[in-house]
């Protein structure tokens, strides 16, 4: 094995040192989601860095980054592209949108309509998007990362669970430490621009690099024995006494790639029980719908899923 996904790990690491202080765990699976080839959800209130960290990850690997901020009246061709009529010519022309991109930022998504919301559902699924009827394709490293704010709800759209189930992880950014903030000030006092990245003196990977990687987290064995132990808690989900609804064979599939990319970097072609453990949280809590009372009850999807990844016999 080249451990080629453990090296782009160490070097993405310790260049989102340069940009970004603390919040490791929230960055190792923004990381995860792209050599995963996946797309994330991250929710974390205003200001901790969520757009950086994705600007900083595409600076990293020198992939085209485009931003969405969505609003209420954001319309689904301002999001796809449009064929645009030309008087000299007499023909149309694809005006491409914004996801016509590697790393897509789609800001605050819960803000835009279900009807924009459902756009991005081919090009999630399929890396493709359809304009009137002709179907054009997205790039190979083509994900969305959609942040959303966890306390304001007025004038939101919830999205929906076949959307919610597109994403392969939700990521929760939460406040720094005491000592980190301050470190971010200190940062800030020394003339530290986040919006000027091409002066942080991040060194980017070859762009074969992510291509090596994924190539690596595909090979990675997973042994019989897992397979029965991932889809034994995602089973476990579904008749859970809090839940109504619980995870699909989509998130079987999501758990075990999650862990295969999690293995590999760290330096490992195999899968372990502690992989999947790691995985559970991130890839579950947003695909499992609770009961009304074990919400008023307190219960929380998070709490759940470490239960149920609790009750599960992990193989020997």
């Amino acid at each position: 094995m080249t451990q080629k996904a453990a090296e782009v790990a160490g070097h993405v690491r310790q260049e989102f040192g340069k940009v970004i202080v603390g919040q490791r765990k929230a960055l190792d699976e923004l990381l995860l989601v792209l050599l995963a080839g996946g797309h994330g959800l991250v929710e974390g209130v205003p200001g901790l860095a969520k757009t950086l960290a994705v600007k900083a990850l595409a600076h990293i690997f020198q992939l085209r980054f485009q931003r969405v901020q969505c609003t209420p009246d954001l319309m689904p061709a301002d999001v796809l592209g449009a064929n645009v009529f030309h008087l000299s010519s007499g023909s149309f022309t694809l005006h491409r949108g914004p996801i016509f991109t590697d790393l897509l930022l789609v800001d605050e998504i819960n803000r835009t309509p279900p009807r924009t919301q459902s756009a991005m559902l081919e090009a999630m699924e399929e890396r493709q998007v359809t304009i009137d009827g002709a179907t054009e394709a997205l790039s190979e490293f083509f994900s969305v990362f959609a942040t959303q704010n966890p306390v304001e709800f007025e004038g939101t759209y919830p999205l929906p669970e076949a959307q919610l189930d597109r994403f392969l992880v939700k990521i929760r950014i939460g406040y720094p430490e005491p000592e980190q903030e301050a470190e971010i000030l200190r940062k800030f006092q020394e003339g530290f621009n986040p919006h000027a990245l091409e002066t942080a003196g991040l060194v980017p990977l070859p762009p074969e690099a992510l291509r090596e990687a994924r190539a690596e987290i595909a090979a990675v064995r997973v042994e019989p024995t897992l397979y029965q132990y991932i889809v034994a808690i995602v089973a476990r989900t579904r008749n859970w006494p809090a839940v109504s609804l619980g995870a699909s064979p989509r998130a079987t599939i999501n758990l075990m790639q999650f862990a295969k990319a999690t293995a590999a970097i760290e330096g490992r072609d195999f899968v372990i029980p502690d992989d999947v453990k790691t995985a559970a949280p991130p890839v579950l809590r947003h695909r499992l719908i609770l009961k009304p009372e074990a919400d008023l009850e307190g219960v929380t999807a998070e709490q759940v899923v470490r239960e149920v990844v609790a009750s599960v016999e992990v193989p020997q």
